[in-house]
């Protein structure tokens, strides 16, 4: 399983990442300040680590620096304020492999994580993908349910593709709404719902199970 570090000294962005990664399949361990995520990245042990650049006590620039200083390869990807754009730059040129401007979309943030990493599950990870009769073609935004072409918005599409990314899993509301409309948005909102009952009417009621007090699951 992947190991990522999460350093990020806010706790509800922490928490977000966190569980979404966990519903990815990654396993994680987090810092909530500048000296703790170094030792830790120190170790070695970790596939990718997610560097928030206003940590507290030593900065994200140098706990990066340290590292690339030490001559550590682990991928880097940067969390910045959306105005920050001098210290996206600088931390590109520090050695950091990518960026994530705040607030995100954790689609975006697992797209990143896995092209740094490089995972080879062409299920997850591929421009096509396949479940039972469903297919989502990520580049062309073309689905098909047996051979029929299906009319999505793109926050259908988006939910969609997060279902079939995690077929057979159970996804809570948080972990949708994290996924497809971003951690700022209301988690009482019931937009989960109406998006799932209106993508049940497109693609087939079956596809999408209701797990009473959990969730949804695909299938």
């Amino acid at each position: 399983m992947r190991h990522i570090l999460i350093a990020e000294d806010d706790p509800h962005i922490t928490s977000f990442v966190r569980r979404g990664l966990h519903a990815a399949g990654y396993e994680t361990s987090e810092a909530a300040d500048g000296e703790t995520a170094l030792i830790l990245a120190r170790g070695g042990l970790f596939d990718l680590v997610l560097l928030d650049i206003g940590l507290q006590g030593m900065d994200g620039f140098s706990v990066l620096s340290h590292l690339r200083g030490e001559g550590m390869s682990t991928p880097v990807i940067i969390l910045t304020a959306r105005d920050s754009v001098i210290d996206t730059v600088r931390g590109l040129e520090s050695g950091a492999n990518d960026y994530v401007t705040k607030p995100f979309q954790f689609a975006e943030l697992l797209a990143r994580v896995k092209l740094r990493i490089g995972d080879g599950d062409q299920r997850t990870t591929g421009p096509v993908l396949t479940h039972g009769e469903v297919t989502v073609d990520i580049r062309s935004r073309r689905v098909t349910i047996g051979g029929s072409v299906a009319d999505l918005t793109s926050r259908e599409f988006a939910l969609l593709e997060v279902f079939v990314q995690n077929a057979g899993q159970v996804l809570s509301r948080d972990q949708l709404i994290g996924h497809v409309w971003g951690m700022d948005f209301d988690p009482a909102s019931n937009v989960v719902d109406v998006y799932v009952r209106a993508l049940r009417n497109k693609i087939g009621a079956a596809h999408i199970e209701t797990v009473r007090g959990a969730g949804y699951r695909f299938q």
